[in-house]
């Protein structure tokens, strides 16, 4: 058994430019792998820290090696070009990360059609477009990984109050979920990793609550241990899994989440949208 199996393999990561994908991006780095940034910024942004090009240093100063790729994954000839040239650098691709996102949690009735094209084309769209475009890459792999950022189906009609977003999060599960089935004879594993808690990232510091909610938050980095942690799993056995980071991370053996809230020590943490049935931190 390979000690390290993310030693020299590709990984595309979406939303690259900062918060969760930015962390798993330098964490795959750590562990010897090559990845490609896609994301939007490439110039510095007057509101939103990091750019697609900082995340790019710091994976290489974690001693991989990065192609920042700017672009929107909205744009079907931008996605083909950039798996394109992902695997023409690298000399392949193993790894796929669905991170790019955008929420909006208005209801339908307050939600312009503008606003739901943009969420559905970034989320669910964009899901479906890059892994498309890298799945005949994927089926050449010897550990292939689709993981998106999504949370566990749900029937709760709670749920269906955000019922805009909630489509486009459910849609990017149910393809991921849809792929570990199709592709099982591939060996191409599909899985989805959702937080547990809040993160602190622009969405949340914008759209759910500014410097409160923060401070009730976890930092990426829990999401980005998790996320390394299903992916180093053998493909062929570990796939069609919606897991929340806390569930993966337990699994790994640790039970000691406090060095990863914002404020240290803080148990007043806020649970993040679609976890049920969770039994205290």
């Amino acid at each position: 058994m390979n000690a390290n199996p993310l030693e020299g393999r590709v990984a595309f990561v979406t939303g690259a430019s900062r918060g969760i994908g930015q962390y798993i991006a330098v964490a795959l780095a750590k562990s010897g792998a090559n990845v490609a940034l896609v994301a939007k910024t490439g110039e510095p942004h007057s509101k939103l820290p990091g750019t697609v090009f900082e995340t790019a240093s710091l994976v290489e100063e974690a001693g991989g090696k990065a192609l920042p790729l700017v672009g929107d994954v909205r744009d079907d000839d931008f996605v083909t070009d950039a798996v394109e040239r992902t695997a023409n650098e690298f000399g392949g691709l193993d790894i796929v990360v669905n991170n790019a996102s955008a929420l909006n949690l208005t209801p339908i009735g307050d939600m312009s059609l503008k606003q739901f094209d943009l969420i559905q084309q970034v989320n669910l769209r964009g899901t479906f477009a890059v892994t498309s475009a890298a799945l005949p890459y994927l089926q050449e792999s010897s550990h292939a990984h689709v993981l998106t950022l999504s949370p566990p189906l749900s029937t709760d009609p709670k749920w269906c109050q955000p019922g805009p977003y909630t489509v486009t999060k459910f849609g990017m599960t149910t393809l991921t979920l849809g792929l570990a089935q199709t592709e099982a004879g591939n060996q191409v594993a599909g899985n989805c990793l959702w937080p547990t808690t809040t993160v602190a990232t622009a969405a949340v510091q914008y759209a759910l609550g500014g410097t409160e909610m923060i401070n009730r938050s976890r930092t990426p980095q829990i999401v980005a241990d998790a996320a390394l942690a299903m992916l180093r799993r053998d493909p062929a056995t570990f796939t069609g899994n919606a897991l929340l980071d806390e569930e993966v991370l337990r699994q790994e053996g640790i039970t000691d989440f406090s060095g990863y809230s914002v404020v240290e020590g803080n148990a007043d943490l806020q649970l993040d949208l679609y976890v049920e049935g969770f039994d205290g931190f």
